[in-house]
């Protein structure tokens, strides 16, 4: 039987429309405009006018049209993935070519470069940094191993590097996952419940303060986290809530910089041996021993957190009357036996100096000891009671932030790679020679590799353990991150909790960052004898050579004296 040709015409116009569905789908893997969807869906419905003879696949009105070109629209993962295996590829390929083998220096400094700014840029480029630094550490041992004598001395390089740097990821994982644990339990809440004030200029120094000391007992990164979190509660999103937050990250920057695992850096310097008097900041020392604190870098910290606060204090964005925080946090449920788990864990956390002086064993371990006793503890009190399967350490692992750890584990191995090829040693003579006062690089540098480069290219040799010098670089790497938001770890998760544009924080934040900078360095100048093992370019700037603090410091004698007695 003869099809009439209305139905001929329509499912000739079928076949017709499902051929050209299949060249669009291999079409739309290569193209991204989506108009020539548009284009065709208007020249079927030309075809296939709405009349009652027509198939439902020719009149397509506007839901239908949208739900297509919805179903339809081009999709770029493909090109993606082929642009970034060719990359893969093209660099493996590179690596091997003979110009490399040759030119190791100027090949490894290309790709750390490289890695460095596409680890600045990750917003822009959706990459994420630690991928980044993964694969930067990765590229650069390979063109080591290459480079180097025989490839048995690169794989010893690299074992005794990867030792290094996992001592450091270690002891974050350790510490965060402790902080982690002891959140869980709502215990923080000691900390909470005491700030009632509704006045923003109190706040402002409230919340500074707190995490100045958060910071020095936790770490900048943790105490960043914690108190950021807080703040949500505290305070509505609001511009006063931004200038809160940049006030964390410089009070934990601050905070972090005179205490051995307050921050990443000082916590490097102290597991590495370059800086272990820096345990004799902590507050909780004996009391002849807190003395020399106020010689070292407590004073110069307190005074870089004062001045800022003092400065914005008198803006008028702090002004007026604030939010009740009277109940903050109060409709949350205190886990039970939460304060026997917070005592444990703030114990472990200050038991890890005494620790490494009791065993001489590196502090990652005195972290670890600190997390088996508290994961033994949790599934103690909480074993039977599925309903707080959260508050045990398991479940606690899957919340912290593991993909940083592994970005400090990458910016490690690459660091430690250019300190194996002798590029770091060349790199410390030219500024030497030629660069008088290095210390603001940590502005615009992460500080984490700028400290990692610094031991790297200054041995115990050139600068003796405890020196002025190893004190100098860690208050300068903690605290002249504050300057820029992108200059330190806390800086980089406050932008990334609260959005933060980098050129807010450059208008509103870095003026005041950089007068409590210098302030604290000042202060530092000022409870010091001046005798300092600098570089010699470093000792003949003229700030340093030419202002005269010799009186000023035998004047303070008379007062030191009186507040050593006091004490």
């Amino acid at each position: 039987m003869e099809l009439p040709n209305s139905t001929r015409h329509g499912f000739l116009l079928d076949c017709l429309f499902l051929l050209d569905c299949l060249l669009v789908a291999v079409w739309k893997l290569n193209c991204r405009n989506s108009k020539v969807l548009n284009h065709r869906l208007a020249y079927y419905q030309e075809l296939n006018p709405s009349s009652g003879s027509c198939y439902h696949i020719c009149s397509v009105d506007e839901t239908s049209s949208e739900e297509f070109k919805a179903r339809y629209r081009p999709k770029t993962y493909l090109l993606k993935a082929i642009a970034v295996f060719a990359a893969a590829g093209t660099g493996a390929v590179a690596i091997y070519h003979s110009w490399v083998a040759a030119n190791q220096d100027v090949a490894m400094a290309l790709l750390f470069g490289i890695g460095y700014v596409g680890i600045i840029f990750e917003e822009s480029l959706a990459f994420n940094k630690s991928g980044v630094g993964l694969l930067m550490a990765v590229s650069l041992w390979a063109v080591r191993s290459i480079g180097a004598p025989s490839t048995d001395i690169a794989v010893s390089e690299l074992q005794h590097a990867f030792a290094e740097a996992s001592e450091i990821v270690f002891f974050l994982l350790g510490a965060m996952t402790i902080v982690e644990i002891v959140d869980s339990h709502q215990r923080f809440k000691l900390v909470t419940d005491n700030i009632t004030t509704r006045t923003p200029r109190t706040l402002l120094w409230v919340v500074g303060f707190v995490t100045f000391l958060l910071s020095a007992i936790l770490d900048n990164l943790t105490s960043t986290i914690f108190m950021v979190s807080l703040l949500r509660k505290l305070v509505p999103q609001s511009e006063f809530r931004k200038l809160l937050g940049a006030v964390v990250v410089i009070a934990a920057n601050a905070g972090g910089a005179w205490t051995p695992i307050g921050d990443v850096t000082t916590t490097m310097l102290w597991i590495h041996g370059f800086a272990s008097r820096l345990g004799r900041a902590i507050a909780w020392t004996p009391r002849p021993r807190l003395t020399i604190a106020l010689e070292t870098l407590f004073i110069p910290s307190a005074v870089c957190l004062a001045v800022p606060l003092a400065l914005m204090s008198l803006t008028s964005g702090v002004s007026g009357e604030g939010p009740d925080t009277s109940d903050v946090m109060a409709s949350e449920e205190m886990a039970p036996r939460g304060q026997l788990v917070f005592s444990v864990g703030i114990g472990a956390l200050v038991f890890v100096p005494v620790f490494k002086a009791l065993t001489g064993l590196p502090p990652h371990m005195g972290m670890l000891l600190g997390l088996g006793v508290l994961w033994i503890l949790t599934d103690a009190i909480h074993y039977g009671e599925s309903e707080r399967h959260r508050l045990k350490v398991p479940q606690a692992l899957s919340r912290i932030d593991t993909q940083g750890a592994l970005f400090f584990l990458g910016i490690l191995l690459s660091v430690r790679s250019l300190e194996a090829a002798g590029i770091l040693g060349e790199i410390a003579n030219y500024l030497d020679a030629h660069i008088p006062n290095i210390e603001l690089i940590a502005t615009i540098v992460d500080n984490v590799p700028l400290v990692a480069a610094t031991m790297g290219m200054y041995d115990l040799t050139t600068f003796p353990q405890d020196s002025e010098f190893w004190q100098l670089v860690a208050y300068c790497a903690s605290t002249g991150g504050s300057m820029l938001v992108i200059g330190s770890a806390a800086g980089v998760a406050f932008m990334g909790m609260e959005k933060m544009d980098f050129f807010w924080y450059l208008r509103k934040v870095s003026g005041f960052a950089l007068a409590g900078y210098a302030a604290g360095f000042a202060a530092y100048l000022a409870v010091q004898n001046l005798h300092i093992s600098l570089p010699t370019t470093v000792a003949q700037v003229p700030f340093i050579s030419e202002f005269k603090l010799w009186n000023l410091w035998h004047r303070m004698n008379a007062g030191k004296m009186i507040l050593a007695h006091i004490l």
